[in-house]
């Protein structure tokens, strides 16, 4: 299955690095050694040189010879060296503070407080691009209420829109896969870690309607279908002290496995 996702995601760190735990524990040492250097590519590709630097140096561990490794590390070496650091600019800090100033700092601060569950996001892919009506958009979200427990599981908003017949779920979980890169996995193939599930707070898994389904070392893997949502993730987060790896999947497959996880 992962290796399904990482031919149509070939820089979905999180998957390769799945990928790469399974060929070890399945003894194949070349896929592994593969693996980690398309994982440190990937790294490269989104900029993160010292990530890459780490997975090149876990591949000269095995392999101290390997010339193409060595190669990539001398790369990234003059690259790095060759960045120039440009200094900040002080006319900011001195200049005196207007009350403009002082009511836009005021506003970023009651913005911050706000709760980021995706929806602004989910507002310009869908509205700003003009896929749906603003009209539509404000029809299908629905608002969270933080003081209120959740009885069921709350319906994702990608499944709104597909069921009043506006938007078809499978165009909106390519999209969002597509906008947060983040891999699409079909749960209704894969065999979910109940007791795993039940271990996160059910009032959190049924707000967000997300789905801790697996782990794979030190990190819990989870479904989503709102990936732009941060307060889940953050929620989540408080609740375990593993890695989260995010995927997106069918809201359905996850309203049926948090039914039954939480009765």
């Amino acid at each position: 299955m992962f290796e399904v996702i990482v031919q149509s995601q070939p820089s979905d760190t999180q998957s390769l690095e799945i990928l790469k735990e399974a060929y070890s524990k399945l003894g194949r040492e070349e896929q592994v050694i593969n693996t980690s250097k398309r994982i440190a590519q990937a790294y490269l590709q989104q900029g993160q040189l010292s990530s890459a630097i780490l997975e090149y140096e876990t591949v000269l561990q095995r392999r101290p010879e390997d010339t193409d490794v060595k190669l990539a590390l001398k790369q990234i070496e003059d690259k790095a060296s060759s960045a120039v650091v440009q200094p900040m600019a002080e006319s900011a800090a001195t200049a005196p503070v207007s009350d403009t100033t002082i009511s836009r700092r005021k506003a970023k601060a009651v913005a911050a407080a706000e709760i980021d569950d995706g929806r602004k996001s989910l507002y310009k892919i869908f509205v700003e691009s003009k896929i749906i009506t603003a009209g539509d958009f404000d029809l299908c979200w629905r608002n969270t209420d933080l003081t209120v427990a959740p009885t069921d599981v709350v319906e994702p908003f990608i499944q709104t829109l597909h069921e009043k017949g506006i938007f078809l779920i499978e165009k909106s979980l390519r999209l969002l896969s597509d906008k947060a890169r983040v891999a699409y996995l079909p749960m209704d193939r894969y065999d979910v870690d109940m007791d795993l599930t039940r271990g996160f707070p059910a009032d959190i898994c049924r707000r967000w309607c997300v789905l801790p389904f697996d782990r794979m070392s030190k990190a819990i893997m989870v479904a989503t279908a709102n990936p732009f949502n941060q307060q889940a993730a953050k929620d989540l987060a408080e609740a375990t002290t593993h890695r989260l790896l995010w995927y997106v999947s069918q809201p359905a497959d996850l309203v049926t496995n948090l039914r039954k996880a939480f009765r």
